[in-house]
């Protein structure tokens, strides 16, 4: 079983508009809403693909509870952890005129020690094969409280970013996942490779980076990898990188050899793209273009 924790889950708003312009009233075509967050949105990917995962996150108040509905409906498995703050909202404003997306996030609310220990408490409880941490922490979680959940035992995935990504590497995830501007803020390093190698020296075993439009980069034990999407795609990006999360989670849990877990991962990340919402996948272009995706070593 795949367990994602999202310790500062969300309620995702998405409005649609024709186009975004600064100091004007904009009518908006379309409002949806969902559960998000990081870990949830892997969460999503896996079910839709029928992959055997569940969905462990902290969550209060009222939009706790429409957080709580949401994934009832969809048919994600899920624990949400009670707290007494109030969850989280992000908006997303979608315009169709370039399909921009504008992001903005709240900070989340804060969490107690106590809060924290039961969510620790239910992440062992679960005893999963692969562990997945996303997204940021919350106000009030522990400087390392990414490395506390890696010492439950799981193989992990770690993907966050700044002081969380940094403190997580002292829990030995299994793979770590940044993208370029998260990698180079945390080694302050500028060339990929040497920036990946740096996070597998202070205690990743494998860095995984996202290269946006141009695929994955893997610096691994094995090896090093360049995995590349057969065509540009234009859509919403923003659950892009948790689509390649769980291609990632995915493949370890099915102990595929790097090549063939990166193609599933970028052929996935595509899929997001070209999904409406963070977390939705178009099935017959991750079908289609998982073959058609283009794996090389690097130094060979």
């Amino acid at each position: 079983m795949i367990l994602t924790v999202t310790p500062n889950a969300a309620l995702d708003v998405t409005y649609t508009v024709d186009s975004l312009v600064p100091d004007e009233v904009h009518r908006v075509a379309q409002v949806r809403q969902r559960a998000g967050g990081k870990g949830i949105n892997v969460a999503r990917v896996l079910h839709a693909l029928g992959g055997d995962t569940r969905a462990l996150a902290l969550a209060g108040g009222a939009t706790g509870n429409a957080v709580a509905r949401e994934l009832a409906t969809s048919g994600v498995p899920a624990e949400l952890v009670p707290i007494a703050g109030e969850t989280r909202r992000t908006t997303a404003v979608l315009a169709l005129a370039d399909r921009s997306v504008t992001l903005l996030n709240e900070p989340g609310p804060e969490v107690t020690a106590g809060e924290w220990a039961a969510l620790l408490a239910a992440a062992s409880r679960h005893r999963p094969e692969v562990l997945v941490c996303s997204g940021s922490l919350p106000p009030g979680a522990p400087p390392d409280g990414y490395a506390q959940l890696a010492a439950t035992g799981a193989q992990t995935v770690l993907d966050t970013s700044g002081d969380a990504l940094l403190a997580g590497l002292a829990g030995r995830p299994a793979v770590v996942k940044p993208n370029v501007s998260e990698l180079i803020e945390v080694t302050g390093i500028r060339d990929v490779e040497s920036a990946a190698a740096e996070l597998r020296r202070a205690g990743a075993g494998a860095v995984v980076v996202s290269l946006g439009p141009d695929g994955l980069l893997a610096v691994t034990g094995s090896g090093t990898w360049h995995a590349a999407p057969s065509a540009a795609l234009s859509g919403n990006a923003t659950g892009a990188g948790d689509a390649a999360v769980a291609g990632i989670a995915l493949g370890m849990s099915w102990r595929e050899p790097w090549p063939q877990l990166l193609r599933r991962a970028v052929a996935l990340s595509g899929a997001a793209v070209l999904g409406p919402l963070a977390g939705d996948l178009d099935l017959g272009h991750y079908h289609r273009e998982h073959d058609r995706v283009a794996v090389r070593a690097r130094g060979t």
